[in-house]
């Protein structure tokens, strides 16, 4: 089992930037591919970033390629997400997820967090 627990969500303005934060426990975090997904109102919760148990392997949606980062720290059990150039487009509930496989974490997670809502106004 695993837990998360996802905070650094908020109101922002377009063109901002918010760093989202997922503490995880309970399975080795080091050995566990992690990811982020979102949903907005109204529409499917979708894939945003990926990274593997290394850090050494990265994906991105392509709506947020070149303007989100995800990373992680190993000794602290926790993965981010660093969002700038926000765009109101952006706005829905930040879901953290996690896997044993870097290919499943980006479509059928075994693992989810309760999410953290980031709204950005034009």
């Amino acid at each position: 089992q695993v837990q998360l627990v996802e905070s650094g969500g908020g109101l922002v303005q377009a063109g901002g930037s918010l760093r989202l934060s997922c503490a995880a426990s309970g399975r080795t975090f080091s050995t566990t591919a992690m990811g982020w997904f979102r949903q907005a109102p109204g529409k499917e919760r979708e894939f945003v970033a990926a990274i593997s148990w290394s850090g050494g392997s990265t994906y991105y949606a392509d709506s947020v390629k070149g303007r989100f980062t995800i990373s992680r720290d190993n000794a602290k059990n926790t993965v981010y997400l660093q969002m700038n150039s926000l765009k109101p487009e952006d706005t829905a509930v930040y879901y953290c997820a996690a896997s044993g496989s870097m290919v499943v974490v980006r479509t059928t997670p075994n693992y989810w967090g309760q999410g953290t809502q980031v709204t950005v106004s034009s």
